[in-house]
């Protein structure tokens, strides 16, 4: 089994350690229902990606549901 020849300081700790630091995730506005949304996916709020409609949400929601969420979309698009 190896063994190390010699103690690593802590500078070297350190340095290897260096790409194991939390990234931030950046959100990106989707501009239709004003969500925040990762960059380059579809919105699962509205189900739009680069303007035109790719997941009909209203499809999978009850007639209460869907009420509802067409009232906060139509609120987003008049602000």
């Amino acid at each position: 089994m190896a063994v190390p020849r010699h103690k690593h300081t802590r500078a070297k700790v350190g340095k290897t350690r260096m790409h194991k630091h939390i990234n931030r995730v950046l959100l990106n506005v989707c501009p239709k229902c004003k969500k925040p949304v990762l960059s380059h996916t579809v919105c699962l709020n509205c189900g739009y990606y680069k303007g035109s409609e790719v997941i009909n949400v209203l499809s999978k929601l009850t007639k209460k549901e869907r009420k509802i969420k067409e009232k906060e979309i139509t609120q987003a698009e008049k602000k």
